[in-house]
């Protein structure tokens, strides 16, 4: 068994095999305007009434519909199933206080913890980025490990996450902290998917570049 686990027929370097599995793992467009469709609705939804309540009914609403779609398409819910579960997170804070802008502090608060967390990983070694890669290793998950190529690569991927995650606690804390509603809901659509995809092409100009070879184990499946 390769300590890679799966690698695609034809891959000849860590690269291409770290490549493959980001791209298993990625939803798509789909899967991104999904995650994002709630907190546009919200933002619709508390410039018209100001109202917590009315805003989080109206980004349910979204859920539920592409919920719904994925269900009768019969195709994976779990981008949908994700967004409904930040939803509800984010609800009980807002509910809670009364306040709109608590509904995004859980995000908030994610973002600072992933990016303690991911800078922490890639310190000790364990760099977040080579759990997606031993996902689909079927008997041992942690076999990437041994594999100091794959480590190497896989902490300088995890650093480009620590920087998405830096820039949106960065940006959003401050505007938080001033109650700004109408920036947060903003900021937060804008450092939401499409700072991902710049941080998948980052990590893609990584991939592309690196020319790190398989060692004989890891293609022989």
């Amino acid at each position: 068994m390769s300590l890679l686990g799966h690698v695609p027929p034809g891959a000849t370097t860590v690269e291409e095999v770290v490549r493959h599995r980001l791209a298993e793992g990625v939803g798509g467009i789909r899967g991104s305007v999904e995650a994002a469709l709630p907190t546009v609705a919200f933002v619709i939804a508390w410039s018209a009434s100001h109202d917590v309540r009315i805003s989080l009914g109206a980004a349910a609403a979204c859920v539920v519909v592409t919920l719904a779609v994925r269900l009768v398409q019969r195709q994976t819910p779990k981008f949908a199933l994700s967004s409904l579960g930040a939803l509800a997170i984010a609800a009980f804070f807002a509910l809670r206080s009364g306040r709109a802008e608590d509904a995004f502090l859980p995000g908030i608060l994610y973002s600072c913890a992933l990016l303690a967390v991911s800078l922490l990983s890639v310190v000790t070694r364990w760099p977040m980025i080579g759990f997606i890669v031993g996902a689909t290793h079927p008997e041992d998950p942690l076999a990437w490990r041994t594999h100091a190529g794959v480590v190497r690569l896989c902490q300088r991927l995890t650093l480009v996450l620590a920087g998405l995650y830096a820039v949106r606690a960065v940006v959003m804390v401050p505007l938080y902290l001033a109650d700004q509603v109408t920036w947060l809901a903003i900021t937060k659509i804008a450092l939401g998917w499409p700072l991902y995809l710049v941080a998948v092409a980052a990590m893609g100009a990584l991939l592309l570049k690196g020319h790190t070879p398989l060692d004989p184990a890891d293609v022989a499946n």
